[in-house]
């Protein structure tokens, strides 16, 4: 069968990703897995974005993982764009190089990355971050009983490891780093896999997915994601305004996502609501106590309310990632965006903050805002209220704000 080739700006894709790209959030392109439809895409004037998982099913969910196409970035791209650790780590006042050792930062994700530690090592090795390694014992891989029989591979997910695996390294090279891979995108498998991450001494455990709520949200809170003492992140989404699971879980901590750019100002950069960040007052899942005093939350929302916190997620002004696993033509260097972004990255302001075996859940960024970047200004919907318009103090695409150094977690 004859494969055209088009080029976006410097990037020649396949015509599987073109098929994705026609797609515009709803569509299904190609073959995926059961558990999801195939990826969705939407442009800007200056780029074109793939999502690398598409949507879910009831019960189960997607990764949030958006491959921005342009630019510096294509196939088998040689340099990194995007992004950098130093960037980060400037932009967010972070003492990467000094805080996080002896700290565990878990991923959760669903099926298998073949190259995850390979391409881990590209990763770190390019930016001059120490070796992370099974052999050093700075790096483990397990599935979600927590043996070393990996789930099938799945290209998608695969990017998403990788983003989260690189965003780790950035923020907290210190750190240690568990993965466990799901036997599938299923929210009692991701669930399952979050528990192993705990029995294994995580300190902190990012899920970069989520999925429509349910009626089943409230036992699936019970069941896997009350983890006292350990600081647990959850993606708020990549589709604008709406909540999702577990982001609307009272047991964790939702991060939504910004737009981060230099600025002449005396941080040095500035950030606005990204317009794909999810938000939302849940439906199912009761307000916790922390959001029960902030009269931001309580004005629009009497259940759980989100976000908690944010970082960036703007495909556009996104992040460098090494994957060697192609998928739909796309491998080597890469730009993500998404709140998969965001996820990994507060989990290991977690771990550089080193406390969360003292904090409750979500609660602590609500009693040290002083310890935030407030986000006031964009918006990701029409909903009418601060649920979808940044304001200053709370508001759901960016809740409480970015981090500035790790006094707010």
């Amino acid at each position: 069968m004859l494969r055209r080739r088009i080029v976006f700006g410097a990037l020649a894709v396949t015509a599987t990703a073109v098929l994705a790209i026609a797609a515009v959030f709803t569509g299904v392109a190609g073959a995926a897995p059961a558990s999801h439809s195939a990826p969705a895409s939407h442009t800007s004037p200056q780029y074109s974005f793939v999502h690398a998982c598409g949507a879910s099913a009831a019960g189960f969910a997607h990764c949030n993982a958006i491959v921005r196409i342009g630019g510096k970035v294509g196939s088998n791209a040689s340099s990194p764009s995007g992004y950098n650790p130093a960037d980060l780590q400037s932009a967010y006042n972070l003492p990467s190089a000094t805080a996080g050792s002896g700290q565990t930062v878990a991923i959760v994700d669903a099926y298998d990355d073949p190259n995850a530690e390979a391409d881990l090592g590209v990763y770190r090795a390019q930016f001059g971050l120490p070796a992370c390694t099974t052999a050093n014992g700075c790096f483990r891989k397990v599935n979600q009983s927590g043996g070393t029989k990996m789930p099938r591979a799945n290209g998608g997910w695969a990017q998403e490891i990788s983003l989260d695996l690189d965003m780790v390294s950035a923020i907290c090279p210190n750190c240690h780093i568990i993965l466990v891979e799901a036997s599938s995108s299923s929210l009692t498998n991701l669930g399952t896999a979050v528990n192993e991450a705990a029995s294994l001494g995580a300190n902190a455990i990012s899920n970069s997915y989520g999925g429509g709520e349910s009626s089943s949200d409230t036992s699936y809170d019970a069941s896997y994601y009350n983890h006292p003492g350990i600081a647990i992140t959850a993606s708020a989404g990549d589709s604008g305004y709406g909540a999702q699971y577990p982001a609307a879980s009272q047991y964790v901590t939702a991060v939504g996502g910004t737009s981060l750019s230099h600025a002449s100002n005396s941080r040095g950069w500035s950030e606005t609501v990204w317009s794909g960040s999810g938000s939302g007052c849940s439906a199912y899942d009761p307000q916790p106590s922390w959001q029960s005093s902030v009269a931001n939350i309580t004005s629009v929302c009497g259940k759980r309310a989100e976000a908690d916190v944010s970082a960036v997620a703007n495909p556009s002004t996104g992040v460098s990632v090494y994957d060697s696993y192609s998928y739909q033509g796309l491998s080597g260097w890469l730009v993500f965006g998404g709140t998969s972004v965001s996820s990994p990255i507060i989990a290991s302001v977690y771990a550089l903050a080193g406390n969360a075996s003292s904090v409750t859940y979500g609660s602590y960024p609500y009693s040290h805002t002083g310890s935030l970047n407030d986000v006031t200004s964009g918006s990701n919907g029409s909903c009418g209220n601060l649920l979808c318009n940044a304001t200053t103090g709370w508001d759901g695409p960016t809740g409480l704000g970015t981090p500035n150094g790790t006094g707010g977690f």
